[in-house]
């Protein structure tokens, strides 16, 4: 039985489409979500969608020119996506398909499938409260951002609306706004909208059944329900685009990276996955939070001079000490930098990011203002020079410039086991678990062991992308990749994006890596560039208001 109850629901997304200049999407809530739960599969069925389980709504996108188009799409909610599910709340589905925009119909069979996953933290990510498209990634406290509308947002279990990296660019846990959802569904992609354990899950026994590599296993099912699901599912099942942030910019990542690894088939059996292909066709991926075994290295590589927002310095023998571990790692990997540069190391990496990334950051955000705006911006930040167009300066002066460190030292394996990242490696009933030998060894906590636990290896290789890019190149991976990071994101080091870029871009993959200038975590200034990518490496040229965009 089709469900045709239309709702409506504006959505003024105001966004730029220029790198540079800030801008985050929002939603207006006004409808209520619909009192038939049966266009939702449950656990007991099987793995097979029901194309006429939807229902009917109404919305209006305005894209990054500001036009307002009205798009009529339909939407399955809650579809749960494993036959032996841990937790059917978060291991569904949504799925959004577009049939009518500004009143011409729109063909949405063989449209790429955008699939945004809204993972902030290694938290957990449900869609089944949602009432439409997009309402898994509302912003913090229901506000819309810079130019967007308002929203309401309740927190997952364990988590609050100050969650760690939660701020005015991300949802509630710090993952990805709605932005991507809506601009894809106006341009005729079909969306879905995966949800995922997280670490902060735990059972009536007091174990923690969240943590990794759920989160990733998670996805790869959902993955598997939409292939296993050809010619029913509406959309190119070979054509899959993930999108996230910052955690689950490091999913988004790693399910990139891993497409169809047996090193993950024994969980996913647990599950009760579909057999099918867990590979993407390309990769969207915004201020990664990956790489967790060397993260704590990089990041003093490249934070370890600025001081806390409280102006103390971090222990300069802790940080010089892990300088040294990301040396050893970076000459490890042997990556060539893009563009003819040599290969990357810790004496280098600074000219590389300098000269490839952030120049160029700073060029674009200054030559898109007006001469005016732009005097203003040079007068009150000197360590730049402006001649012919270009922008160039030092990179102790740009670490000058974005001054405080958000995170103490170690930033991810805290010594006193406090950091989300450590709740990520949890096992049974223990919360919080070190994942490096050095915090281990430094543990505050009262610890004995000398050593990690035995199955932190592969934990560690089940989460991290560069396990299949660099150290194992997995040839299932995918191969188109977007990146993304603000300049200012001190949540992370901008060596860990520019990492993966280079170890794709060495295997001939199709990159397009930029930073956005002053920007800080979760940032996403050009989504109408990201919408008009997918339809150049997919082949789809993108529809709005029933127009083909070239």
């Amino acid at each position: 039985m089709k469900h045709r109850a239309v709702k409506r629901r504006s959505v003024v997304l105001g966004l730029g489409a220029t790198a540079g200049v800030a801008a985050v999407g929002g939603i207006a809530l006004s409808a209520q979500a619909s009192d038939d739960t049966s266009s939702s599969a449950s656990a007991s069925d099987s793995l097979v969608f029901d194309p006429d389980g939807y229902t009917e709504l109404t919305t209006t996108v305005t894209d990054t020119a500001g036009t307002d188009h009205e798009v009529k799409y339909h939407f399955w909610k809650a579809i749960t996506y494993v036959a032996k599910p841990v937790d059917e709340k978060y291991q569904s589905l949504n799925v959004s398909v577009p049939v009518e925009i500004d009143g011409v119909a729109v063909d949405a069979s063989d449209a790429p499938i955008l699939l945004a996953n809204t993972v902030g933290g290694y938290m957990p990510s449900t869609v089944t409260e949602a009432t439409g498209v997009g309402a898994s990634g509302a912003p913090v406290g229901g506000g819309g951002g810079a130019g967007g509308g308002t929203a309401s947002s309740s927190p997952a279990p364990g988590a609050s609306a100050s969650a760690p990296g939660a701020n005015g660019n991300t949802n509630a846990n710090g993952g990805a706004l709605n932005t991507n959802q809506y601009l894809a569904l106006g341009a005729g992609y079909v969306v879905v909208e995966p949800g995922a354990r997280g670490r902060t899950l735990k059972n009536s026994a007091g174990e923690y059944y969240g943590v990794a590599p759920a989160v990733i296993v998670d996805l790869k099912a959902a993955v598997r329900y939409i292939r296993a699901n050809k010619g029913r599912i509406p959309g190119d099942t070979d054509r899959i685009v993930s999108a996230g942030t910052s955690a689950g910019g490091a999913v988004s990542a790693l399910l990139g990276a891993s497409g169809d690894s047996p090193l993950y088939d024994k969980y996913l059996e647990e599950l009760g996955a579909a057999d099918a292909s867990d590979a993407i066709f390309a990769t969207g991926t915004w201020c990664p939070i990956t790489d967790l075994e060397h993260a704590d290295g990089s990041y003093e590589w490249n934070w370890g001079d600025n001081a806390l927002n409280t102006g103390k310095q971090v222990d300069q023998t802790v940080s010089k000490a892990l300088r040294s571990q990301f040396a050893e790692y970076q000459a490890a990997l042997k990556l060539k930098g893009l563009n003819g540069f040599g290969t990357l190391n810790a004496r280098n990496y600074d000219e590389y990011l300098v000269k490839q990334y952030l120049e160029p950051s700073a060029t674009s955000y200054l030559a898109a203002l007006s001469d005016t705006a732009r005097e203003t911006y040079l007068a009150a930040n000197t360590f730049i020079t402006w001649e012919n167009g270009r922008a160039s300066f030092s990179w102790a002066d740009f670490l000058t410039h974005v001054g405080a460190r958000k995170k103490n030292t170690p930033a991810f394996d805290a010594f006193d086991l406090s950091a989300g990242e450590n709740n990520e490696f949890g096992k049974g009933t223990v919360i919080s678990r070190h994942f490096t030998a050095y915090s281990l060894k430094n543990d505050t906590t009262g610890l004995t062991a000398k050593r990690l636990d035995s199955d932190i290896p592969e934990m560690l290789r089940l989460m991290n992308p560069m396990h299949f890019l660099a150290d194992k190149p997995n040839e299932g991976r995918s191969k188109h990749w977007w990146i993304r990071l603000g300049t200012k994101d001190s949540d992370t080091s901008l060596t860990v994006s520019a990492n993966i870029a280079a170890a794709a871009n060495g295997l001939g993959d199709d990159v397009n890596h930029l930073y956005y200038w002053d920007q800080g975590h979760g940032a996403n200034t050009d989504p109408g560039d990201f919408i008009t990518w997918i339809a150049k490496v997919t082949g789809r040229k993108a529809r709005t208001g029933g127009k083909v965009k070239k």
